[in-house]
């Protein structure tokens, strides 16, 4: 039985007392009212694949146990995390990501993280804990390592699609600072991302236990706003469609959308083998041969994994793939990540008749 099952009745009877809350998670809430957001929060999705992927071996390997069971979490904040994210040993199935996780006394005392990239940076109590696992598992600097050397445009055998995991928020709210996306050499990159005071962190703008947004802190700034997308803040027109009202959140996504687009013409006229993308199915991009530009059901299977890679072409699907993964990259660090997109862009359309003179580059 998933111990989230067991932890309900545990904490309503008093074992909540054990764990210390700050002022700034909640305002005075009950026992109930905690537990009652934890359990609709992703944490406490005991069926989900994230907890119930290693069923079928009977515990969790240490380089995923971190993230993905609580004593896996408690055990690396215990270690010297000398390598990011992974514990030396295994642990049993059956958790969820529970109280005890978040509220360990290491938690509590966590001042700096540990980033892929090798850097470790400084968080406050409201980001540290968060970022430990919402950090990504890969950096640009791993893919730089594995291009060095090679022909720009030249098919490796040596080469595979380099993964940042998922939801790695904290990397792109981190910006240059955790170097989490690809940089391209000769260009700038915004730092860590600054919202408003009382908005700047984690905790600030997601629940502490059910992790969703409230809308109606954004509102006090953004009157009228019903969709976070439609935030906006800069005049600049980034996408260059003469529309500096619409949010965001829209032009990151239509400034990705072209990304993938040229991606998958790089992968026909310049790799030579069609590319598809599809987003629930690991490992994401995948060959095409019907050239339709989508990875059909038959096409989405690890056998039939994307393998003509170019050192020019797994930089911009490993951008794409980082923005694309972070959901809310648009309002984690906006100017951050349209410059990943869009030197993406840059970068094919110098061996592609791609027309990208209309982009602004934050």
């Amino acid at each position: 039985m998933p111990r989230a099952v067991i932890l309900l009745p545990a904490l309503l009877l008093g074992g909540w007392s054990a764990l210390t809350l700050s002022a700034q998670e909640a305002p005075d809430p009950t026992p109930e009212q905690i537990v009652e957001d934890w359990l609709a929060s992703s944490h406490a999705d005991a069926m989900s694949e994230a907890f119930r992927h290693w069923d079928g071996e009977g515990e969790i390997p240490g380089a995923c146990a971190t993230c993905h069971s609580t004593p896996g979490f408690v055990d690396y904040l215990a270690s010297p995390m000398t390598t990011v994210g992974v514990i030396d040993h295994p642990v049993p199935t059956g958790t969820v990501i529970e109280c005890t996780a978040c509220h360990d006394p290491a938690a509590a005392s966590l001042a700096s993280v540990p980033f892929p990239s090798g850097q470790s940076i400084s968080l406050d109590s409201g980001a540290a804990v968060c970022a430990v696992c919402h950090q990504g598992r890969a950096s640009g600097a791993r893919v730089e390592k594995a291009v060095d050397g090679m022909e720009e445009d030249t098919v490796s055998a040596y080469l595979g699609f380099i993964n940042i995991h998922y939801s790695a928020a904290a990397a792109t709210l981190m910006g240059a600072e955790a170097g989490g996306g690809y940089e391209y050499e000769g260009k700038s990159y915004a730092g860590r991302y600054a919202h408003v005071p009382g908005l700047s962190d984690c905790a600030s703008c997601h629940g502490p236990h059910d992790t969703a947004i409230e809308i109606e802190d954004c509102t006090t700034c953004h009157a009228g706003v019903q969709d976070l997308s439609a935030i906006r803040m800069s005049p600049v027109d980034y996408d260059g469609d003469g529309d500096t009202a619409e949010g965001i959140g829209m032009v990151t996504q239509q400034i990705r959308e072209r990304l993938l687009a040229a991606i998958m013409r790089y992968g026909a006229e310049v790799a030579g083998t069609p590319i598809a993308y599809a987003e629930e199915a690991y490992p994401y991009f995948f060959a095409d041969p019907n050239g339709d530009g989508r990875a059909d059901p038959e096409e989405a299977t690890n056998d039939n994994r994307y393998a003509s890679w170019t050192p020019r072409l797994l930089r911009a699907a490993y951008n794409y793939q980082f923005v694309t993964k972070d959901g809310g990259a648009y309002a984690h660090n906006p100017h951050y990540t349209l410059q990943l997109l869009i030197d993406g862009l840059q970068d094919l359309a110098e061996v592609l008749p791609e027309d990208i003179g209309d982009l602004r580059r934050p």
